[in-house]
This record gives C-alpha cells, structure tokens and sequence, in this order.
C-alpha cells in the first residue's frame, strides 16, 4: 500500500508515518531506465573500446590521417552550414512573405528534397557532370572540343561538389522551421517596422531573422549533424572524412579500436556542435505577442520580381529533387526488366520487414519510455530523455562500432554455451541476422520517436488520466484507453517518419547487415558505385517513393 500512494503522480501525499524519503521504482519506472540504457548503451560501448582497445594506433593516427580527416569534415560542414543556411531562409522568407507565380504549390514542393537520400542525389550528379554525362558530351559536340585538355570543366567529384549534393538533400531541415517560426511571427511587428521606415532587406535582418534565430540554429545542427553521418555521397566523391576513416581502420585496416577511437572524435564533435548551439542563445529570450497576434500578411510580387521569386525557390527544388528524380527515371526506363530482378525484390522485402518491425519497437519503446519516466515523477526524467535523443545525433558508423563488438562477443559466447550444452553448433544467432541491424535502427532513430511521443503525451490534459485512475484504471489501462486514442495521429506519424528513416539509412547498414543481406539503401550504393545505374535506379525510386510519403504527411501537418 506504500509503494502505491507514493507513486500515485500529482496525488497527495503519503501519511507521515508511511513517507519514504526514497521510494522504491516500480516496474514503469524501471522498464523506463532499461529502454534508455539500451539506447545509451552503444555509445558507452564505443568509449570502452577507445580506451581499452586491443592494439593501440592512436599515436600513428593522430600524427598522419587523423589531422586530415577532421580539416575535411569541417569544411564540409561549414559548406553545408552555409549553402542551406542561405536557401533554406531565404525560401522561407519567400514563401512566408510575399506572393509570386507558383508560391502555393512551391510552398509544399520545397519540402520533397526530404525523400531523397543524398548518396541517390550523388549518383545523378556525377552522372550528369561527369565526363562521360550529358553535360559535357553536349560541349564537345557544340564546340568541337575533341578532350578534356581542350577546356576546362569543374571538377565532379570533390568537396565543394560533396557540400553542394548534401545542401541540396539538407535545406528542407532549415526550410521547414524557418518557415514555421516565419509564420508565427506578429504581422503588427512588420507594420510597425514599416512604419519605421524599414524596407524589404530590412525587414528581414532587422525583425525576421533575428526572431527566427533558434529555428534557423536548429535546421543548420540538424543538416551538420546529418553531413557528419553521411557515408555513402562523401564515398562516391572521394572526401576523407571522420566517418570515411571510421569505414576504413575498421573494414581495411582490421582494427576495431582505432575505429572507436576515431568514432570518439567523431561524438566529441557532434557533441561540441549541440552545446556550442545552445550557448549561443542561451541568454536570448523570443516571445509571442499574444494568443490573438494578427498573421503577416503577404506583400504580391508582379511582373519580372515576381517570376525572379520563383526562378530563386525552383532552383533548390530542382536541384534537390528534380534531377536525382529524373536520373533515375531515365536509367529506369532503360533496363525496364531491372523492376522483376530477384535481387531487387529480395532487398525490398528486407527492407519492409527490418525497417516495420524496427520502427514499430522503436514507437513502442519511446512510448514506455516516455511514459514510465512520467509516472515516476522523478526530476531525473529531465535529464535521462534529453540523453536518449543522443542516438540521432550519433552517426550510424559510430553505432555500428558500439553495437558490432559487443554483439559479436555475446553471440560467441552464447554459440559456445549452446554447443557445450547440446552439442550442436547454432552459429551465430545475433550478428548473423538482422537482429543487430534492427537494434542499430532503434538506437539511431529513438530521438526521433521519443520526440513526437513526448509532445504528444504533453498536449493531453492531465486530468484526463487522473479521472480513469479514479475509475480504477491502471497505468497500463490508462495509456490503452486515454493517451493513446488521443495521440494515434502523432504515435502513426512518427511510426511513418522512423521507417523512411531506417529505409534510408546506409552507413549502419553496410557495417551491420549479415552477408548477402541487402536493403534497398545498400542495393543502390553497391550498385551505384559500379556504374551500374540501370539496376540502380528501381531501387534507388522505391526509396525514393517511400520518403515521398513521409513528406506528404509532414506538409499535411504544417500546412499553413
């Protein structure tokens, strides 16, 4: 009867002689702390193996590639930064402020840059600018230059070209909440900054963007932090970065530890990128001016500013979008037997059943995490979730070292016992299936759930679950009967939002898949990677079509 009353949330409290100054968890409660430690568990892992790994070349990488790969990924980064700072504001503000030829359906098809994977937009690029694609072949023939000695053409594969792919497949990070804190804003602000004698440009500097700083902070961490864990453009580019050397000290070089190690620099940098983002506003306060603020109305563009407008918002849709799309609708349709290809509909249906039944676990676990945390009450819950969003920042290379070696110890171990025991040799039961994959993606993508999981839980009135404890419901009854018919909408989209997440995800694939184990991701960069774009290009527009559906529902939802 103690343990009840002090765990009753928001209840009164316990009589004098029953009050424990430390009350015992119940099973909620330590479901709860299980789920976080397992999504916590791979980054401790990979700690562990820097610390104490087998053979030590630590000394030998930082004084030869390590210098090298982390003066690369910053550069990429900072391109990054740049690039989709500069479109992904300005087309929000755009978009948000005035009206042009096209805005209304531009509005939406800003966003669709999100189904495309970037190593998909790195193929057609290449294939497009390369000397051998349309491009360079069209100038031969039109100035009847007969080699590449007769003239000079940007060179494809480099960084700059890695940085422009990756803000192309990027800026709908910073586009969508740019857009959103735009939309916000007080449209008396702007009448009285006008009144003020502010023009266009300063409209923008002096009130829009300062207003919409934490949102623009936050798209520019989101695309850095996805250009540190992206592994197959920088590959097909060429560009030594922390994740490249992760894949090859690992994979080429045989040594795990100094995998970790450079994994370690790898999470100290993304680390350093999310405090140095909170710092920097960390005094700064932005309010709203009331729940009855006046919405911004937009200024029309006419005639030759208006179709400038939107040449300037069809460009990063083009680039985005438009060319990785027909690329491979072109490839596509010219191997048209490349549709029934065993190994094609093999790879989709892992996909399916990998990607659903991980995006499934992962829901379900950000829900009993979320919600036992809350039925503790314990002020740890404000520290442990913001932790468990660590595995979305954490590159998949980076979980792939946390995950593989331990994993791979355990399964031997268990093989070991099983043999002793039957005298039967099962083989290896966790890293030879998809199991370890499927844990990879619950770690990667349970910030993601436990995201849209928390918010929804928060819009729930908490009198609403008060009542059907009064009524004798239970924690369990209370979740099956009250949060969850309330929050489906939010529970389906961020179940849909996870998959295509998994469905895309490729350095955690290629490190952790069983042999011969291909997904729609890993079919497109092996194939890709061969040239071989004509079998490429199904996969690559199965892919392709399922982020397309997570962008429909994330419009829906921010549809002004």
């Amino acid at each position: 009867m103690t343990e009840q009353i002090t765990q009753l949330p928001g209840g009164a409290p316990p009589r004098a002689g029953l009050r424990r100054r430390w009350p015992l968890p119940g099973l909620w409660t330590l479901g709860a702390l299980a789920i976080a430690a397992l999504v916590l568990a791979p980054v401790v892992s990979v700690l562990w193996i820097a610390f104490h790994p087998t053979e030590n070349i630590w000394p030998h990488l930082a004084q030869s590639v390590l210098p090298r790969y982390l003066r690369t990924t910053l550069l990429l980064m900072a391109t990054v930064a740049v690039l989709t700072s500069a479109v992904g504001v300005g087309a929000a503000w755009l978009v948000s402020m005035y009206d042009f030829p096209g805005r209304r359906w531009l509005d939406h098809a800003l966003l669709f840059p999100l189904a495309i994977p970037a190593y998909v937009g790195a193929f057609a690029l290449v294939d497009v600018l390369d000397y051998g694609g349309i491009v360079q072949v069209w100038l031969r023939a039109a100035m009847g230059w007969t080699s590449a000695r007769d003239y000079w053409f940007p060179e494809t594969r480099s960084l700059w070209m890695a940085g422009l792919v990756l803000s192309a497949a990027l800026y709908p990070y910073v586009y969508l909440l740019t857009r959103a804190a735009f939309r916000e804003q007080s449209g008396c602000t702007y009448e009285v900054a006008r009144a003020l004698g502010q023009g266009p440009w300063g409209l923008f500097w002096r009130v829009g963007l300062p207003m919409a700083r934490p949102a623009l902070a936050a798209g520019v961490a989101l695309a850095m932090m996805e250009t540190v864990a992206d592994y197959g453009t920088i590959q097909h580019f060429g560009v030594q970065t922390l994740t490249a050397g992760i894949f090859s000290t690992w994979l080429d070089g045989g040594n795990a530890g100094g995998a970790a190690q450079i994994a370690c620099v790898l999470l100290g940098l993304i680390v350093t990128l999310v405090l140095v983002e909170r710092l920097s506003r960390r005094n700064a306060r932005y309010h709203r001016l009331g729940r009855s603020q006046r919405p911004i109305a937009r200024l029309p563009l006419r005639g030759g500013r208006g179709w400038i407008a939107t040449a300037l918002c069809l460009l990063p849709f083009a680039a985005g979008f438009l060319l990785p799309v027909g690329v491979m609708l072109y490839h596509g349709s010219q191997a048209p037997g490349q549709w029934m290809a065993p190994g094609l509909l093999k790879a989709l249906s892992n996909t399916l059943v990998v990607g659903g039944i991980a995006s499934l676990a992962t829901v379900i676990a950000a829900l009993l995490a979320v919600y036992g945390l809350r039925l503790s009450g314990s002020p740890a819950g404000r520290w442990i979730l913001p932790l468990t969003t660590l595995g979305y920042a954490t590159p998949g290379a980076v979980l792939a070292v946390g995950l593989l070696i331990p994993l791979a110890a355990l399964d031997h171990r268990l093989a070991d016992a099983i043999l002793a025991l039957t005298g039967t040799d099962p083989g290896l039961m966790i890293t030879g299936t998809a199991f370890a994959l499927g844990l990879a993606y619950l770690v990667r993508f349970f910030g993601v759930a436990q995201g849209a999981v928390e918010s929804a839980f928060g819009r729930v009135s908490p009198n609403l679950p008060m009542a059907a404890r009064s009524l004798g419901r239970g924690p369990g009854g209370a979740l099956r009967e009250v949060y969850l018919p309330m929050m489906r909408g939010s529970v389906l989209t961020a179940l849909l939002v996870v998959f295509v997440d998994c469905v895309k995800e490729l350095p955690a694939t290629l490190l952790l898949r069983p042999f011969n184990f291909n997904t729609l991701s890993t079919r497109v960069f092996e194939l890709a990677s061969l040239e071989k774009l004509s079998e490429a290009a199904p996969a690559a527009l199965l892919v392709m079509g399922i982020g397309l559906a997570a962008v429909a529902v994330l419009a829906r939802a921010n549809r002004a």
